[in-house]
């Protein structure tokens, strides 16, 4: 059994937050291991669906996408039925063919973003990437090679504006740290009693 069992249940035993779905956000900087958490957690969680907020933000709307965030996911989700969305192409810069996300025990909602402040009140439970910013950043630079380098120009920019106006960290539950070994979490300020700490995932390091 994979040691992120005992988050997985925990989360899963959460009341419904959304309809009958307890929607998970995992937010932290760009470059943070995300996406790479994200996956692992999922499948601890028997195959969670994973909606990726990259999937939703388009060069125009890197954090301006909230109101088709409610209308496609969270109002049809609030109302039992499932969610119809299209996911942008970064290369092609348009949105590609539609897709369907059925309302499911648990959603994680995973990118720069999902704690804000319009998504809070749906969360169940909101988890926060504990790897620094420049650590972020500098991953994330990497892993895009230098001919994206000016695009993290600008969404550095976008990102500190982001979050200096709508902060994650201060209401995540729980803290997500990375070391070698894996993934350790512990109770952030606003955990509730009985928020499980210290545990670790010890698959290696995320890459991204």
């Amino acid at each position: 059994m994979s040691s992120l069992a005992p988050l997985a249940q925990s989360l899963a035993a959460l009341p419904p937050s959304l309809g009958g779905t307890r929607v998970i956000g995992i937010d932290g900087h760009a470059g943070s291991g995300k996406s790479t958490f994200a996956g692992r957690l999922a499948e601890a969680l028997g195959g969670a669906p994973v909606l990726h907020l990259d999937d939703v933000a388009t060069h125009a709307e890197l954090f301006g996408w909230w109101d088709r965030l409610r209308a496609q996911v969270v109002e049809p989700l609030a109302a039992g039925r499932p969610a119809r969305w299209a996911p942008y192409d970064w290369e092609r810069r348009r949105f590609g063919p539609e897709r369907v996300l059925e309302p499911a025990p648990v959603l994680l909602v995973e990118g720069v973003g999902a704690g804000r402040r319009e998504l809070r009140p749906y969360l169940a439970r909101l988890l926060w990437m504990e790897t620094p910013r420049e650590a972020s950043w500098g991953r994330g630079r990497k892993r895009d090679g230098r001919e994206l380098s000016a695009f993290w120009d600008g969404w550095e920019r976008a990102e500190l504006a982001h979050f200096s106006d709508d902060p994650s960290r201060p209401f995540a539950n729980t803290l997500v740290h990375q070391s070698g070994t894996g993934y350790e979490w512990t109770s952030g300020i606003s955990a509730t009693p009985g928020t499980p700490s210290a545990l670790t995932d010890g698959d290696g390091l995320p890459q991204a």
